[in-house]
């Protein structure tokens, strides 16, 4: 596990493609349980140590996550993430292809399919469909793949692997929304690379990235 930022309220880490960030139906061990073992060890505290889960990131993507270290910094958190003016987030993904234009906003309503686990993308409201808000940009192009940042506005399911899927450009690796193949890990070429908030403490400015992953074609494409 590899910490990005901490202090006495949060924890900041960059979670790794494959691993989750709460207990679920699979039983593997979470990100969670993982930092209450880093906590216990580290600062030698006795009995249950509290670590609270601020919000979530899909199994195969990694990037930066937020855990709080106690109930205070939890419940200020979950209003700062409940209104998604107090917390920028930026993702970086590879996509196949190169989208129409280079910059732009996605604006659709996308409606969630349990028994799939996938969403669908449509340009009117349906029923028990959310409105999805997102603006991208093109930071880099390949012959096949591009990369491109993306801002959110609203927090859906899956809603950065649909909407960029909907102007064509699959994530790469992300089979469920069209991708022609799989990646090596198991994973997706979506990184949360960024997260910029004021602390709910302290009220110091924090900005966390979180490195590259290892895959080599990040670092060709950025670098190209």
């Amino acid at each position: 596990m590899e910490v990005l930022y901490e202090d006495n309220h949060l924890i900041i880490v960059n979670k790794e493609v494959g691993e989750i960030v709460q207990g679920d139906k699979t039983g593997d061990k979470p990100l969670s349980e993982t930092i209450k073992e880093y906590i216990k060890e580290k600062y030698a505290k006795p009995g249950n140590v509290f670590c609270g889960v601020v919000h979530r990131l899909d199994r195969p993507v990694s990037g930066v996550v937020v855990f709080a270290k106690t109930s205070k910094a939890l419940e200020r958190m979950n209003r700062m993430f409940a209104d998604h003016q107090q917390i920028k987030k930026t993702y970086r993904a590879i996509v196949c292809g190169r989208p129409e234009r280079a910059d732009g906003k996605i604006e659709s309503y996308l409606l969630r399919v349990e028994k799939q686990n996938k969403s669908y993308s449509y340009s009117t409201a349906k029923p028990n469909s959310k409105f999805a808000s997102l603006d991208y940009k093109t930071i880099a192009c390949g012959d096949r793949y591009s990369v491109l940042e993306v801002e959110l506005h609203t927090g859906r399911h899956h809603q950065i692997r649909c909407q960029l899927a909907s102007i064509g450009c699959p994530i790469k690796g992300d089979l469920k929304y069209g991708a022609p193949r799989s990646n090596p890990d198991g994973g997706i070429s979506l990184l949360a690379h960024s997260i910029e908030f004021i602390h709910p403490v302290s009220k110091e400015l924090i900005h966390v990235e979180a490195p590259l992953p290892k895959d080599p074609l990040w670092n060709k494409l950025l670098n190209e």
